[in-house]
């Protein structure tokens, strides 16, 4: 008999190419994640992955049973989350999605209203990047979230946007911030760039990408950093310039790097930030009041969209 179980280990399994590896993710024995994926197999009577040394490969099956088991754990986890949703709002969990520097746009004034409505709440902001927050959503870890949007497939996920804010080029170099920064000037420069772990994903280095290739230019980084804070303190020194959304630089520069400015680029360029949840999901009260809350907060302190 196929069960949640077995799908879990599969899918961890499937992702990180090991069974030490899904056994840490999910806090199991090896041996135990290793039985449940036999036992899959047996049930299904095909083969999942193929052994290879200590790696699991997955097959073409394999492949084509992942969104199916995707979908299958998020349903299940979604009937869950309607069974206690009636007690969620006052002793329960609220648990919401969002991209790591959402933390300069709402994330304090999010927990705050959250817990002035409803004190006996725990609340849990979830995620470093939006591409792994997204992977969350699709395998029904959280609900809802708030993240830029660039690089979402809206495959199985309803994608709403609230608010786009400009990127803008810091520089401690008071003459680079005088006019407007161009692709040239951007690909001849020393930057410093923050998300370095999500540097193929990351929604402001996708703008970026497309800006200067638009313009026949290739980026280049000088320094790679996993935070925006680090950047700024980076740009604040004069090694390095960097491009960043306005919202973060207007925060943070006045803290980490009073000395910097920063400008806009010519023609302007715009991280777009959304709301995302499956699609045709029976959102939770905890959910929808995250989404209402992050909404509000997010249009103001960046440019409202959709309204």
């Amino acid at each position: 008999m196929l069960s949640l179980h077995q799908l879990r280990c599969f899918l961890a399994t499937y992702e990180h190419g090991s069974l030490t590896a899904a056994a840490e993710e999910l806090g199991y024995a090896q041996p135990s994640v290793s039985e449940q994926v036999r036992s899959l197999e047996k049930t299904l009577g095909v083969p999942l992955f193929r052994r290879v040394g200590r790696g699991m490969v997955p097959t073409t099956i394999a492949d084509a049973l992942r969104p199916h088991a995707e979908r299958t754990l998020a349903e299940a986890a979604e009937a869950l989350r309607v069974a206690r949703s009636a007690s969620a709002l006052e002793t329960g969990t609220i648990r919401f999605g969002m991209f790591g520097s959402a933390r300069l746009y709402t994330s304090t004034a999010l927990v705050a209203e959250v817990l002035r409505r409803h004190p006996g709440v725990r609340v849990e902001l979830v995620g470093q990047n939006s591409s792994d927050v997204l992977a969350d959503i699709r395998r029904g870890r959280i609900e809802a979230a708030l993240i830029a949007l660039p690089q979402v497939s809206s495959e199985g996920i309803e994608v709403t946007p609230v608010a786009r804010d400009e990127l803008v080029y810091v520089s401690a170099d008071p003459d680079k911030v005088r006019t407007p920064v161009t692709a040239a000037r951007i690909a001849a420069a020393p930057l410093v760039m923050a998300e370095t772990t999500w540097r193929d994903v990351d929604s402001t280095r996708v703008v970026l990408r497309q800006f200067l290739h638009a313009a026949g230019q290739n980026p280049r980084t000088r320094i790679e950093v996993e935070d925006i804070e680090t950047a700024i303190e980076v740009v604040a020194l004069g090694l390095a310039d960097s491009v960043v959304p306005r919202a973060a630089a207007e925060s943070l520069l006045p803290r980490l790097a009073p000395e910097a400015g920063f400008a806009s680029l010519r023609p302007r360029q715009y991280d777009t930030i959304g709301i995302v949840h499956r699609a045709g999901a029976n959102l939770s009260p905890a959910a929808r009041l995250m989404i209402e809350i992050a909404t509000r907060e997010i249009r103001a302190v960046a440019e409202p969209v959709g309204v």
